[in-house]
């Protein structure tokens, strides 16, 4: 069991800590790269999807003006433990809307809730709420009342209407992060460690994994949204 706890101020360090280690830990889960530890750039990612949840984080003291909101599952046994954590993004111009930016679950508490828990509490806040997700994962958020409404990328796009907000959703700009000194260092430590053919490769690697994403869930809202169509001709729910 869990309790459910929301942030909309920055939270304690001890919270923040554990979050951002969940993200390195379940990295692959957490990013749209999806990129897997076998490859040699896991390291690259570990950092760089950290520190995106780091500014993230930081961005809810307001200095930012991009509004933020944390909902954190803790340990119903051990308060002080995090088990879950869900960091959305309101929408400026919709107070209704939301979208989902971030969300991991410990593995030693999956299975039992924590998602559903998070993300009822977001959308008695939000109701018209917004996230992406890999194919593997539509049915498990279906089941949570959300339903798919296009893609974008290499994940499928999921909303509880059958539409996406016309708000402005505000966003940090992170690309600078993989342009920044320590990404560059981390990347000359993993060359040297592993030399220049194998981190081409590993790119090509993930290159390839994107490509075979995309296209994968593109065809799968394809097919998805054309069932629609079919099954109730006079509403068809439109892309993002």
């Amino acid at each position: 069991m869990s309790s459910i706890t929301l942030f909309e101020t920055p939270p304690p360090e001890s919270i923040k800590s554990q979050i951002l280690q969940m993200v390195v830990d379940y990295v692959t889960d957490i990013s749209m790269v999806a990129i897997a530890p076998s490859n040699p750039l896991y390291n690259l990612y570990q950092y760089g999807i950290g520190f995106e949840v780091h500014l993230y984080l930081d961005a809810m003291d307001g200095s930012k003006g991009i509004p933020v909101e944390l909902i954190v599952a803790l340990d119903a046994q051990d308060p002080d433990q995090v088990v879950g954590f869900l960091l959305y993004l309101p929408v400026k111009d919709d107070p209704e809307a939301c979208a989902v930016a971030y969300m991991g679950v410990h593995v030693s508490h999956r299975r039992q809730g924590v998602a559903r828990a998070m993300l009822q509490k977001m959308v008695g806040r939000y109701p018209h709420a917004e996230l992406a997700c890999v194919v593997g994962k539509v049915p498990y958020f279906e089941a949570m009342g959300f339903q798919v409404v296009g893609a974008r990328g290499p994940q499928v796009l999921m909303n509880t209407r059958d539409h996406g907000t016309d708000g402005l959703l505000a966003v940090l700009d992170v690309a600078p992060i993989y342009r920044s000194l320590e990404v560059q260092q981390i990347h000359t430590y993993l060359l040297q460690q592993h030399g220049k053919r194998a981190m081409v490769d590993a790119e090509k690697k993930r290159d390839r994994h994107l490509d075979q994403m995309t296209h994968h869930a593109k065809v799968f809202v394809q097919e998805r949204l054309g069932e629609a169509a079919t099954l109730n001709p006079g509403r068809m729910p439109r892309l993002l």
